[in-house]
C-alpha cells in the first residue's frame, strides 16, 4: 500500500520540522509538502494533491479557519487541526471541527516536551481515511416542537466528526428536551469551548457537567474531560457524577464509562452512538440494550468515521440506525416511549 500523502501547514518553521519528524518516522505516511501561509497551502494542495492536511489554527494574513472554509467549499479533504490551548485557539479549533475538520491535536507547550504529539501519526493516518464531503445538510430554522412528553434520559457518545453531528442533533431538540448527557472525545480546554459554542446555538441549556447536578428536562450536560469521566448516579433522582479514574476503552472521558454507569437504569435510558474512531461505547451500549435500554447508531453513510457505531453493532448493541439528519428526532421519539421496568 502506498503511504498516505501529508501536507503540513503551520507558520512556524520549528513546528513544521517537529511535525515532519514525527510523521516521516511512520511508514504509513509521507510528507509531500509544507506551507507557512494559506496562500502557499492552497498552491501545495493543487500541486501535490495530498490525502490529508495538518493545519495550524492561528496563521498570518488568512487564519486557519478562513482557509478551512474555502478548502471545504472547493476541495474538501481530511484536515487535522493543530492548536495551542489558548482560549482563542480552542474556540477556533472547535469551530473548525464544526466546519468539517476531522480532529484536533494540541500543540506541545514551549519547553514541555512532545507528549501532546504522542498520537499525532495515528490521528493523521486515521483521519486520511475519513469521509469528507462538500455538501452539508441545511440547518432548519423551524423551532423544534415543545411540550412533548419525554419519559427517558438521553445519553450520547461520539468522537471523530461528532462535533458537527452533536451540533446538528441538538438543534432538533426543543427547549424542554429530555435530560441529556454527552461524552465527546476531546481535550478538556476544547470541551469548555464546545459547550460555550453550543449553548447559544440551540434551545436547551448546554453546559459542562458538574458533579451532583440533577438530570432534568431542558438541560444538556457535556463531559468536562481532563481527569474525569461523566457517569450517571442515583436511585430515583438521577444525577451526574464526575468520576476521577483511569482511561476506559482508551479514553477519558469515555463513552463506555458513561453507558455502563447507567445500566441499572437501562429501561429509562436511550443511548445514541455517533461517528468516531475505535470502539469506545460498544461494550456499554451492548450492556444497556441487554438490560432494556433503547439504542441508536448513526448510519454508516453519514459517519465521518464508521468506527464506534460499527463496533457497537458487531457486539449487538445497536437496535436501530438513523442518518445524521434524523438522529435527533429519532432520539426524541425513543425518549417518548413508555418505560417498562423489568421485574427481577
Amino acid at each position: 500500500m502506498n503511504p498516505l500523502r501529508v501536507l503540513i501547514v503551520d507558520d512556524s518553521a520549528t513546528m513544521r520540522r517537529l511535525i515532519r519528524s514525527i510523521l516521516d518516522a511512520d511508514h504509513r505516511l509521507e510528507v509531500v509538502a509544507e506551507a507557512g501561509t494559506a496562500r502557499d497551502a492552497r498552491d501545495a494542495v493543487n500541486t501535490h494533491r495530498p490525502d490529508v492536511m495538518t493545519l495550524d489554527v492561528e496563521m498570518p494574513n488568512m487564519s486557519g479557519l478562513e482557509f478551512l472554509k474555502r478548502l471545504m467549499k472547493h476541495r474538501p479533504m481530511p484536515v487535522v487541526m493543530v492548536s495551542t490551548l489558548t482560549q482563542k485557539g480552542s474556540d477556533v479549533a472547535v469551530e473548525a471541527m464544526a466546519l468539517g475538520a476531522v480532529d484536533c491535536v494540541e500543540k506541545p507547550k514551549l519547553g514541555g516536551g512532545t507528549d501532546n504529539f504522542a498520537k499525532l501519526a495515528d490521528t493523521v493516518a486515521l483521519a486520511a481515511r475519513a469521509r469528507v464531503t462538500v455538501a452539508r445538510p441545511v440547518r432548519s430554522s423551524i423551532a423544534p416542537q415543545q411540550n412533548r412528553r419525554f419519559r427517558r434520559i438521553c445519553l450520547i457518545g461520539g468522537s471523530t466528526g461528532a462535533v458537527d453531528a452533536i451540533e446538528r442533533i441538538l438543534q432538533s431538540f426543543p427547549v424542554d428536551c429530555p435530560p441529556t448527557l454527552i461524552t465527546q472525545h476531546m481535550p478538556e480546554p476544547f470541551l469548555v469551548s464546545f459547550a460555550a459554542r453550543l449553548d447559544p446555538l440551540v434551545q436547551p441549556k448546554v453546559c459542562l457537567a458538574q458533579d451532583g447536578a440533577v438530570l432534568r428536562p431542558g438541560l444538556v450536560m457535556i463531559a468536562p474531560g481532563g481527569e474525569y469521566h461523566l457517569n450517571v448516579t442515583g436511585k430515583t433522582e438521577l444525577r451526574a457524577k464526575l468520576y476521577k479514574g483511569p482511561l476506559v476503552s482508551g479514553h477519558r472521558p469515555s463513552v463506555d464509562s458513561m453507558f455502563l454507569s447507567a445500566v441499572e437504569h437501562a429501561p429509562k435510558i436511550v443511548a445514541g452512538i455517533l461517528t468516531g474512531m475505535g470502539g469506545d461505547g460498544a461494550a456499554g451500549m451492548k450492556a444497556l440494550r441487554d438490560a432494556g435500554a433503547k439504542t441508536l447508531g448513526q448510519s454508516q453513510q453519514t459517519c465521518v468515521v464508521f468506527g464506534m457505531p460499527r463496533v457497537a453493532a458487531e457486539m449487538g448493541g445497536v437496535e436501530q440506525w438513523a442518518d445524521l439528519d434524523k438522529v435527533g428526532e429519532e432520539l426524541l421519539r425513543l425518549c417518548e416511549a413508555p418505560v417498562q421496568m423489568r421485574v427481577t
